[in-house]
């Protein structure tokens, strides 16, 4: 996978291999830091159709085997 950058993440789209809850396609809406000049640790991840909204860490979106960037 590229090089995934927790700064660009705001509003990037991502597919789940496995549906979560029947939901298959997720929008970045909120990226978490515990202070202003803390790494990221957590985004917030909100599903398109149901519009649930879940919080992950952003590094499990670079497991090819539960995520894939863009909606396919």
């Amino acid at each position: 996978m590229k090089s995934l950058q927790p700064k660009k993440l705001l509003l990037s789209k991502w597919t789940a291999v496995k549906p979560i809850a029947k939901q298959k396609h997720f929008l970045v809406t909120k990226v978490i830091q515990l202070e202003p000049d803390d790494p990221i640790e957590l985004v917030e991840i909100e599903a398109i159709h149901s519009k649930k909204v879940s919080q992950i860490n952003w590094r499990e979106l670079r497991d090819e085997t539960i995520w894939r960037q863009g909606w396919a």
